[in-house]
């Protein structure tokens, strides 16, 4: 299972089906075979979109045939009753339950709308995932938390808004969030759960997973390195905070890495 980490990492952006590769990054903590009920569930789900969905163009159609299939018929909706559980964001969990996190939820939407070869992506809000469905023209936002709910435009500007107070609601708040992007949004919701409730080396090895998977990403290199410390392993934080200082091109941070590691050198 662990080769299929390494071969995540190495595919480029394109190329990687998101809710696959969500259960490839559940399957770590499960045995062997766990997976292929949530399979079987996701066949059943594109085999009923096919039914439902035949020559379905606009996206405000493709939307509602998602929140029917999704929300209606499978029963998929948000956690909000138990919002922080762990299970919320392992996908062969939230397969099992119908339950998770708005990325969770939202993986599972947009790849399903992709198999039919509509366009589909995660579109990071702050606070909150939601599912963008169609082109430039007329797209169409959906909130998979609440079983496919259509987002306004009003309503988005009110989140936005919501968790920026003081600043005008802007489009360049949101943005569509690249598959590895979104898959590194799992990982550090779990991670960032386990380390809260105390469990640091939880946390560690999902951050260990989460620069395996995308190794350009900096920041989980550098809680990786935090972590590795606090564990008291210093040769593996100057490890970590080595492969970070190779991808980071803002002076300010190198130079703050680099200072980082002549501290550890020295104190070798």
């Amino acid at each position: 299972m662990e080769d299929d980490l390494i071969r995540l990492g190495l595919l480029d952006d394109e190329d990687i089906i998101l809710d696959h590769a969500a259960l490839a990054l559940a399957l770590l903590d499960h045995e062997a075979g766990d997976d292929e009920p949530g399979r079987a569930l996701i066949d059943a789900i594109a085999d009923r979109l096919d039914e439902v969905a035949p020559g379905v163009t606009g996206a405000r159609a493709q939307a509602e045939r998602l929140a029917q299939v999704f929300g209606a018929e499978f029963g998929f909706v948000g956690d909000a009753a138990t919002y922080d559980d762990p299970a919320n964001a392992d996908l062969i969990r939230v397969i099992e339950r119908r339950r998770g996190l708005p990325v969770s939820l939202s993986i599972l939407y947009v790849a399903a709308a992709r198999r039919l070869g509509w366009t589909a992506h995660v579109l990071d809000v702050p606070g909150h995932v939601l599912v963008l469905i169609g082109d430039d023209v007329a797209p169409v936002m959906i909130d998979p938390f609440r079983g496919g709910r259509p987002v306004g435009a009003e309503e988005l500007a009110t989140m936005v808004q919501a968790m920026t107070p003081g600043q005008t609601p802007a489009v360049s708040h949101v943005a569509a969030m690249p598959n590895r992007a979104v898959l590194v949004r799992l990982l550090l919701n779990q991670a960032t759960r386990a380390e809260a409730g105390g469990h640091g080396r939880r946390a560690l090895t999902l951050y260990q997973r989460m620069t395996a998977m995308a190794p350009a990403y900096g920041h989980g290199w550098w809680e990786r390195a935090r972590l590795e410390l606090v564990d008291g392993d210093v040769a593996a934080a100057r490890r970590s905070l080595t492969a970070m200082l190779e991808i980071t091109r803002e002076p300010g941070l190198r130079a703050r890495i680099s200072g980082l590691l002549s501290s550890l050198a020295a104190a070798a």
